[in-house]
């Protein structure tokens, strides 16, 4: 029995032997509480990448920020101790901050323009994600974010009277409010529903079912009629842990999660007039849209507030012209668009 046949010999028995590719858990962090859709979603892909993967890979949702706060879930997920997040752009920002972009104060007028844009910048911000250590899986539509306030604010002189939270290093917001002659109150996600029952704020933005969802709306009477920004969410992991899978279970990931993606997606677009419908219900006031000339001077902050971003060195001037770009092309193409932007319900009063 020749050498060549022994080893041959050998290598099949260590190939019967061989145990099954031992499973991989990814650690997955939120703040979006139990019970929302976007949990529910990503639960059902989890176990759709499970299944297909056959127990390869498993997914293991912590949401309600039981991992921590944004800040505490990028730390945990630079040392390993969990392997992914679903984050709003903002934390991924200290890493990389064009992904925030398009936050861009009252930039887009309507989800049209959102779409023309991200269908040609989504797959750059994710090339920009994946030079900084992130594998991004999805990147989802957040909606607009609107103004959820104890009083009133109907105008841009309302700004300073309020004590407005913004999320913690959130630069966009920052410098809008600041233009507006606003100093807001920085905080962590987790604790602007506590910061409302103390007072210690009495104004939010954010999307009207992301104030349902955090339960923000029990703490406020007015919602104002003007979308100040269009937020995303990102569901990233780990590129180092990602890159390790089987390049099949990262064939399966990518499509499982693109998937539960589009159907958050469908279901925040169907789901913000309901929502708005569902505030009203609850005693919010929707309030009037402003009028053209009021509407005016706000996009006169946006405007000074893009210009400042642009020339902040934080952020690519090429990818903002891009953006920027993006969407007078397509507004030259449809001249007889709206001046505003979408219209949030029919309850405004």
């Amino acid at each position: 029995m020749g050498i060549p046949f022994l080893l041959l010999f050998a290598g099949l028995l260590l190939s019967l032997g061989a145990p099954p590719a031992a499973a991989r858990t990814l650690k997955i962090a939120t703040l979006m509480p139990e019970g929302s859709s976007f949990v529910s979603q990503m639960r059902e892909a989890g176990r759709e990448i499970e299944r297909r993967t056959s127990g390869r890979v498993k997914l293991k949702f912590y949401p309600g920020g039981v991992m921590g706060g944004d800040k505490t879930v990028m730390r945990k997920m630079r040392i390993g101790q969990i392997q992914g997040a679903a984050l709003t752009s903002g934390p991924l920002a200290s890493v990389y901050p064009d992904i925030e972009i398009y936050s861009l104060p009252l930039f887009f007028r309507n989800h049209a323009e959102v779409d023309h844009v991200r269908e040609r910048m989504d797959p750059e911000l994710a090339t920009g994600l994946a030079r900084v250590g992130f594998t991004a899986l999805a990147i989802t539509d957040g909606g607009f974010a609107y103004l959820f306030s104890k009083n009133a604010i109907r105008r841009v002189e309302d700004l300073p009277k309020a004590r407005i939270w913004i999320p913690e290093d959130d630069v966009m917001s920052q410098t809008a409010l600041e233009i507006a002659g606003v100093s807001p109150i920085p905080l962590p996600t987790a604790d602007v529903y506590t910061a409302l029952q103390t007072g210690l704020i009495d104004t939010v933005a954010a999307p009207p079912m992301g104030a349902i969802a955090f339960q923000w709306h029990t703490k406020v009477r007015t919602m104002t009629n003007v979308p100040l920004m269009y937020l995303i969410g990102v569901f990233v992991v780990d590129r180092k842990t990602f890159d390790r899978l089987r390049p099949e279970d990262r064939s399966i990931m990518r499509e499982e999660i693109a998937n539960a993606a589009h159907r958050l997606d469908l279901e925040t677009r169907e789901g913000e007039t309901r929502a708005i419908r569902a505030l009203a219900n609850q005693g919010i006031e929707i309030l009037s849209p402003p009028s053209e000339e009021e509407l005016e001077r706000w996009h006169d902050i946006s405007r000074e507030a893009i210009r400042r971003l642009r020339e902040s060195n934080r952020y690519s001037k090429e990818r903002i012209d891009e953006m920027v770009g993006l969407v007078e092309e397509m507004r030259a193409a449809r001249p007889a668009a709206p001046t505003r932007t979408d219209p949030p319900g029919p309850e405004a009063k």
